[in-house]
């Protein structure tokens, strides 16, 4: 399994770890989703860490997977599990730290900005991927994470974003050195699960209730777009300009992605 599941001291972790550059395939976001959807149920949990072992946070979707199933089963399962993924974050009854280093692209970006809080690490690169691969969701996700004018000249122009421009926006809650982002993301889980839980879970919902931002209504209004491209079939061209290598990726942190396995 892609997402593995730690416990200690009322703090989850889910960590993902889908080498080479944790290009979430549709299973990957599915299966966040039916973790974060059991600690409804768990008094035991407190506090969730959500992050990833390797290259970066997020290389985005898993361009490939669409491409090679049949029909249109590859880009239905990719939205719907972003759609998951990020509903489970938001509903999640307990507070989610997003903790991410080194990249976060596309639905990366989509899970950041819907998570309670952000620790990120110094030099991170946020890319709204979406257009350069023919979709149109993760605005309302976006929003989470940036003014809405930025947004749309970074969704529009899928330029990266450093996350030192994102800190002064008041979204990232702690940007520390590479080395230290774990441990920071670790003390803030620890502070939330020494509170009284039954507070924690009803701040949370209150916290839901009273910002309203109705994802599930709203992020399926921006994928009819989405499904229009991919019936037109200009959404698989240019999926397909990345998969055949007529379309660089956005992986220029450290190295160049190997086989290409970056997309929104």
């Amino acid at each position: 399994m892609a997402v593995h599941e730690r416990r200690n001291d009322g703090v989850v972790e889910l960590v993902v770890e889908h080498p080479p550059v944790n290009a979430f395939n549709i299973e990957d976001l599915h299966t966040l989703a039916r973790h974060l959807e059991r600690y409804r149920d768990d008094n035991e949990v407190r506090a969730v860490i959500l992050r990833s072992e390797g290259r970066g946070f997020c290389g985005g979707g898993d361009v490939k997977q669409v491409q090679a199933l049949p029909g249109f089963e590859g880009i239905l399962g990719q939205t719907s599990g972003s759609l998951a993924a990020s509903l489970a974050i938001l509903e999640c009854a307990v507070p989610v730290i997003t903790v991410i280093h080194n990249y976060c692209i596309g639905v990366g970006s989509l899970l950041a900005g819907t998570s309670d809080i952000l620790i990120a690490a110094a030099g991170t690169k946020f890319v709204f991927a979406e257009v350069d691969n023919g979709a149109t969701g993760g605005f309302v996700q976006g929003l989470g994470l940036m003014p809405e004018k930025r947004l749309r000249a970074a969704m529009l122009t899928c330029e990266s974003i450093d996350v030192s421009e994102l800190e002064p926006y008041g979204t990232i809650y702690r940007v520390v050195p590479p080395e230290d982002v774990l441990e920071e993301g670790r003390r803030v889980a620890g502070l939330i699960a020494g509170k009284d839980p039954r507070v924690i879970r009803r701040m949370k919902a209150t916290m839901n209730d009273t910002a309203n931002r109705d994802l599930l209504r709203r992020y399926r209004g921006e994928l009819s777009y989405t499904y229009e491209l991919n019936l037109l079939g200009v959404a698989s061209e240019r999926r397909g300009d990345f998969v055949e290598g007529r379309r660089s990726g956005y992986l220029t942190v450290d190295v160049p992605a190997p086989d290409g396995q970056t997309s929104s």
